[in-house]
């Protein structure tokens, strides 16, 4: 049992014997002493005041005592500070949770059993017209850890991806290739083939932008006003004519635009599953548009038969969300096609179909805040016991100093350049700064520049609040100095040697020095008590920064403590011992937070 839930109840038994009184556990308020008093925890004692009808500092006499006489293996001794009842732990009692942290392999996670809630989180969402960038990182990233997150508070998790895989966005590509390509594939190119098809869209563009260039020229010369010689152009474009008609021919099953459509997609999702192998993510189930979107068709027409939804005199459909403060939504064109929001509820359709989920997380940036608002709704009208409780992780923009992306003139910033250059960046990093790695062979050298390469990239990302907007600096991120993945990975990785040089024996220590513990050693077994209170956290306000920056603070107080004590050297066997101990729990504790973020440690630097 964790030292503050033993101090709970005993606070609780000291007010009903006292003050013969029963107060809730929730009533009994803990914290860290603060760094200028003597204790580690500290109780409120104002809640209590009511009772004992005494003075603050009476009262935390009064529970003080009986905490020392009745709880003795515990607390130690006390000190009062006017309404503050300041608590010192026994030593032996950090090192008995100290030896629990240790054997306990799932320390700080929750278990995942036959009655646990099942979450379905839904992240990634490309397009299958070009390949992955930044913004697709994030998402990914974040998606990925708050699964990991979820599960580890005891839920099981579904993780689902929803692939844009249909559309005038598509066909651009298709239209591109078949005009300019000349057969060409990624093996003909030696291209990833979303990196292709990603080509051929901009290829589109620049065309289309000739030709609207050349077509307003000419409506202009002809005498027109520039506005509406650009709006006669935009609408006599052969281009877009000919995309918006292969569109119609996708919509109509023909044959030898389906077969095009299906080979160029195929290219592109052998492409993204190389991206999602390198960024560490993965999907249970991937549901794609071209099979969700004629489902919205139907759940739509049902809701119309239900007068959930009505039909105006151009035959569009349309749902009326004025009663709840929004406006009135479009769900089905006047010439029956479907928008987002219809193939959204299609896609709520077949996963609730095929699970049975208790909750729905969509990882999606905040530029569709409004779009799951009133899809939370249009679920919750038509049934879904989880819509009205669809969660939206909302998250910002990611921007590199050097200004936002823009990918439709083919200068996004590309996830696989990304990754490349930070696992270029880890290599030229340990040449230089670290070890020299010199025993390693080229392979192993290789594979430790991945690790850290990518764990400067997650960590960089993930360590911020999801809802800010944020700046990826790629240089910053793989420092080994500060809040940085590296530097949390080497403080791994040091403390990974210390122990293979103790013959990677590993330490339960069951006793303590006769002087007891340092005020640092009890610091970090505090810090690694509070682990699982992180995990929590990160669950309940779906947050998995709080994750990272308890990695950091952890390798940071154990930096602090290796900086003034001896371990290897220590001659004292028992505080040799602990010391050990210590290194292999924050170990431990470290692998298994950095884990959740998706990020590995390496066993060497």
């Amino acid at each position: 049992m964790q030292i503050e839930q033993k101090i709970t109840e005993a606070v609780v038994a000291a007010i009903k014997e006292l003050y013969g009184q029963e107060v809730p556990q929730s009533m009994v308020q803990l914290g860290a002493t603060k760094k200028e008093f003597e204790g580690q925890l500290t109780l409120v004692v104002f809640p209590f005041l009511k009772m004992s009808r005494k003075k603050p500092e009476d009262t935390a006499q009064e529970i003080g005592q009986y905490l020392v006489e009745h709880l003795s293996d515990v607390v130690a001794r006390f000190n009062v500070i006017k309404g503050f009842l300041n608590l010192v732990i026994a030593d032996a009692c950090w090192v008995s949770l100290l030896s629990e942290i240790q054997q306990d392999e799932s320390w700080g996670l929750t278990p995942v059993t036959e009655a646990s809630p099942l979450v379905m989180i839904e992240y990634s969402s490309p397009n299958t017209n070009k390949p992955l960038h930044l913004g697709h990182v994030r998402n990914n990233l974040l998606g990925w850890a708050l699964a990991q997150v979820m599960q580890a508070n005891g839920n099981k998790v579904v993780k689902t991806n929803i692939v844009n895989d249909r559309g005038i966005h598509i066909c651009k590509s298709m239209l591109a290739w078949l005009k300019w390509g000349n057969g060409e594939t990624p093996e003909s190119t030696g291209k990833k083939g979303d990196h292709l098809i990603g080509d051929y869209y901009v290829a589109f563009d620049k065309h289309y932008r000739a030709e609207l260039k050349e077509l307003t020229e000419k409506f202009m010369a002809e005498g027109m006003e520039e506005e509406a010689a650009k709006e006669r152009a935009e609408k006599e474009s052969t281009l877009m004519q000919e995309a918006r008609a292969m569109l119609v021919k996708w919509e109509q099953n023909d044959p030898e635009v389906r077969a095009l459509w299906k080979k160029m997609n195929d290219w592109v999702y052998a492409g993204f599953d190389e991206t999602y192998k390198a960024l560490g993510v993965g999907f249970d189930k991937i549901y794609y548009e071209s099979q969700t979107y004629l489902e919205g068709k139907e759940k739509v027409e049902e809701g119309l038969k239900k007068g959930i939804f009505y039909r105006r005199d151009d035959g569009s459909v349309w749902a009326d969300l004025t009663g709840e403060g929004l406006d009135e939504k479009l769900l089905l064109r006047a010439d029956g096609t479907s928008v987002y929001m219809t193939q959204d509820i299609g896609t709520a359709k077949l996963r609730f179909q095929d699970f049975p989920i208790d909750k729905m997380i969509y990882v999606v940036g905040n530029e569709q805040n409004y779009h799951f608002q009133v899809l939370s709704i249009l679920l919750d009208k038509l049934g879904f016991k989880w819509g009205k409780d669809l969660v939206h992780f909302s998250y910002g923009m990611v921007e590199l100093p050097n200004g936002k992306m823009k990918s439709r003139e083919g200068t996004v910033v590309d996830a696989d350049d990304l990754i490349q250059k930070m696992i270029g960046d880890a290599r030229e990093m340990s040449r230089d700064k670290v070890n020299k790695l010199e025993d390693l062979t080229e392979e192993e050298a290789q594979e430790i520049a991945r690790i850290v390469g990518m764990g400067a990239l997650k960590y960089f990302i993930l360590k911020v609040d999801a809802r800010k907007n944020m700046l990826f600096n790629p240089e910053e991120s793989i420092d080994f100095n500060g809040n940085t993945g590296p530097f949390i990975q080497y403080t791994y990785a040091r403390i990974r040697s210390i122990l293979r040089k103790a013959e990677g024996s590993r330490v339960l220590c069951d006793s303590i020095a006769e002087n007891g513990l340092s005020e640092k050693e009890i610091a970090l077994i505090q810090q690694l008590a509070a682990f699982g209170t992180a995990v929590k956290q990160a669950g309940t306000d779906y947050n998995v920064s709080v994750i990272a920056n308890y990695c950091y603070d952890l390798a940071k107080e154990f930096n602090g403590f290796y900086h003034d004590f001896p371990i290897l050297k220590e001659e004292d066997e028992q505080k040799r011992a602990v010391r050990l101990a210590l290194c292999d729990a924050v170990a431990k504790v470290i692998k298994t937070g950095m884990g959740l973020l998706g990020i590995e440690v390496p066993e060497r630097m």
